[in-house]
């Protein structure tokens, strides 16, 4: 398959599994994995300034490669998008994504796992709480990232960047499959000496 590069962004709704996709395309294409969200919440859920989190994407993103999973195109999309190769778009449906929201939230409940070192997530929160539930967030991100899309893949300032959109986990695996380590990188340092 073509090359990718090795400056990736996955985006998507909550519970896709851009977390799992960029860890695994990471460790494929021996290149670093930054999560936004680790980067951004502190301890008990406690929101940073956007200049504060911005300052900790640059340091994380500075070197020559790396596959960010998440969104935050708001705080940090003029820092990462100009120099990203590929933006991998996982648009699953919307029972899928708040099956995959309840499922998660109760494994997560349940072992009391820590997340991103310092916080747990409340399950019946999701189920009580208006607006601290991920499943009314997941139901107003959907039609979000699906209007924004079209937009992102014609706006004339990401015109280096190839835009991959899987609509399951189906097709993401398949395409997973096809991604080869050796063709990212002989590819990538083609380019390197090209310039």
């Amino acid at each position: 398959m073509e090359g990718i590069g090795r400056r990736i962004i996955v985006i998507g709704n909550t519970s896709a599994g851009k977390s799992t996709l960029a860890a695994r395309l990471a460790e494929r294409l021996d290149v670093p994995f930054v999560e936004l969200d680790a980067l951004y919440w502190k301890p008990d859920w406690v929101e940073p300034e956007t200049e504060e989190f911005r300052a900790v994407v640059r340091k994380a993103t500075a070197g020559d490669a790396w596959v960010i999973a998440g969104n935050y195109q708001s705080k940090t999309e003029d820092l990462t998008w100009p120099r990203a190769e590929t933006i991998v778009y996982l648009d699953y449906s919307l029972p899928l994504v708040l099956w995959r929201v309840l499922r998660r939230s109760w494994r997560r409940w349940r072992t009391q796992e820590l997340l991103w070192g310092t916080n747990r997530e409340s399950f019946w929160k999701h189920l009580t709480s208006w607006d601290h539930s991920l499943l009314v967030w997941a139901v107003k991100s959907h039609g979000k990232h699906r209007r924004r899309w079209p937009q992102m893949v014609s706006d004339p300032r990401w015109s280096q960047v190839r835009f991959l959109r899987f609509c399951s986990p189906t097709e993401t695996e398949q395409w997973f499959a096809s991604v080869a380590p050796e063709v990212q990188r002989a590819a990538s340092g083609h380019e390197a000496a090209a310039e």
